[in-house]
């Protein structure tokens, strides 16, 4: 690497400019799925509720699908014409069009064409997602200091928590000052509107940046790609380290991401029982945690290799989620732990197949629907609609009757503060920190070290946001939708247990080192 690149205060300038991206992307994504259920009612049509939310998750989850075409897009004009134009570009595009959907008029307003602007919006932030993540890795990483690539590019990792902290915070506070009607009508455009002041910063750090050195040089060497896409499709060993990629990588990022620093939350407020202000302080430290272990196993990866803190991530998560989440009822809500496996509750009836994404369609759907939003363990079994709690029988469509049976029965409704064991609960949630921070640290530099020079930004960017968009995007549904099917709240655990297992095989087979390769080849 030639002198300027070694020069700190460009280093840094790098350093910001790929960050902002990264916040910025974080900060639209929690901002927008937080307020998904006030876009249900003001961006689509009001007289049917149910289906006017699940139109608006789905807009929001069109964002997550065109990713990969935004990664393929972007990721090819990166490789023919330079990561600097392609890296502004894509942070143009999504800062302004999440700072368009804080100006859009409503449903009440214009009609039709509200939610119709809102999914083309929404595209458009996921285009610009697409290209964004894979041009902030290479583009970093390209610039990095030999020898220190894994601790210079494991602060990229760094921005989610960030953004989604600085999403969550604005929201709780707008919603604290504001009256229920006035954040309806007006206060939820400020995070929207708010994102314009990141975008300026982005804008002004990128604009001061120059190209990479490693495209420089490709480009004096006339070596630039002229297809990257095909290239990467017929180059077979591309091809394969794509597919780590998508398969090891960033399927266990994503698995663990969502694991450690999303479901954990869910899981303490919904099945645990815990009140939000201490499920909000648990999760605060361990994400505080992720921090200095994200930097700290970025630097180990520089010492002993990516290859294996990369392994000890992925074994690590896929051995301690289900103790881990176990744990944290245990711990959290002693007296819940103690009815689910001394009380048995079994559902008897027929057609007993709700799903938690459609409505119930009979009683025992209906029973089913009550245990999946009271996280109670149950089993099924045929018969007459009845609920058995312990000894007691209770015949029909009760629901008021079978919890009052299952309080009688010792199952509480809400955790007793005395009886949570905090520090244990935190020595938990680390744990599962550890294991994100190990494949984070690496992350960044060895996306870019994977590939050769000339088709790097799209062999990165493809692979990645497919995983995110099919693995981790799909995991929430997964987590859900098995849990409930099996009548046992650990049960959609298993997704994730079973993902991340075939990401550590993959991992041990194929995984090459590739700490501190010559980015130029």
């Amino acid at each position: 690497m030639s002198a300027p690149e070694q020069n700190p205060s460009i280093q840094r300038k790098v350093v910001v400019a790929a960050c902002f991206g990264t916040f910025l992307e974080w900060y639209d994504f929690l901002t927008f799925a937080t307020l998904a259920i006030y876009f249900s009612v003001l961006f689509f049509p009001p007289d049917d509720p149910v289906t006017a939310l699940l139109a608006s998750l789905g807009t929001f989850g069109v964002g997550m699908i065109v990713r990969p075409l935004g990664a393929a897009l972007f990721g090819s004009l990166g490789d023919r014409y330079g990561r600097r134009a392609i890296f502004l570009a894509t942070i143009v595009l999504m800062g302004s069009s999440t700072f368009c959907v804080g100006l859009l008029p409503t449903y009440a307003s214009i009609g039709i064409a509200a939610p119709v602007l809102l999914l083309v919006l929404r595209m458009l932030q996921g285009l610009s997602v697409g290209g964004e993540i894979g041009g902030a890795a290479v583009y970093l990483t390209e610039h990095a200091p030999t020898g220190r690539r894994g601790f210079y590019t494991s602060v990229l990792q760094l921005m989610g928590p960030l953004g989604m902290m600085a999403s969550t915070l604005q929201i709780v506070a707008l919603q604290a000052f504001l009256s229920d009607a006035e954040f309806r009508d007006w206060g939820w455009r400020v995070p929207f509107l708010v994102s314009i002041l990141l975008l300026a910063i982005s804008i002004r750090s990128r604009l001061n940046l120059h190209e990479s050195p490693v495209f420089r040089h490709l480009r004096e060497k006339n070596a630039l790609a002229k297809a990257p896409l095909r290239e990467c499709f017929r180059d077979r060993h591309t091809l394969g380290r794509m597919a780590l990629l998508f398969f090891c990588i960033s399927a266990g990022g994503s698995l663990l991401f969502f694991s450690a620093q999303v479901y954990t939350t869910v899981f303490l407020k919904n099945v645990v029982k815990l009140d939000a202000a201490t499920t909000s302080q648990l999760v605060l430290v361990a994400t505080l945690a992720l921090f200095p272990l994200t930097l700290y196993a970025g630097r180990l990866s520089d010492r002993i290799g990516r290859r294996p803190v990369l392994l000890a991530g992925l074994i690590l998560g896929a051995i301690a989620i289900l103790p881990a989440f176990h744990g944290l009822l245990t711990y959290g809500n002693p007296a819940l732990e103690r009815f689910n496996r001394e009380v048995p509750v079994v559902l008897q009836g027929a057609d007993c197949r709700y799903d938690p994404f459609t409505a119930p369609r009979n009683d025992c759907e209906r029973y089913q629907e009550l245990f999946a939003r009271l996280g109670v363990v149950h089993s099924r079994a045929p018969g007459e609609l009845a609920v058995r709690v312990g000894g007691q029988q209770l015949a029909g469509y009760q629901p008021a009757e079978v919890q009052a049976a299952m309080i009688a029965a010792g199952r509480p409704d809400a955790a007793d503060p005395a009886q949570v064991n905090r520090l244990a609960i935190v020595g938990l949630l680390l744990v599962l920190v550890v294991a994100l921070a190990c494949i984070t640290g690496p992350q960044t530099a060895t996306l870019a070290e994977l590939f050769p020079a000339r088709t790097r930004y799209t062999a990165v960017a493809l692979p990645h946001n497919l995983s995110a968009g099919w693995i981790g995007g799909l995991s929430p549904f997964m987590v859900t939708w098995l849990s409930v099917r099996a009548g046992d709240i650990l049960a959609g655990l298993w997704y994730l247990v079973g993902l991340l297992g075939v990401a550590a095989v993959v991992g041990l087979l194929f995984l090459p080192e590739v700490r501190d390769r010559d980015l130029e080849t």
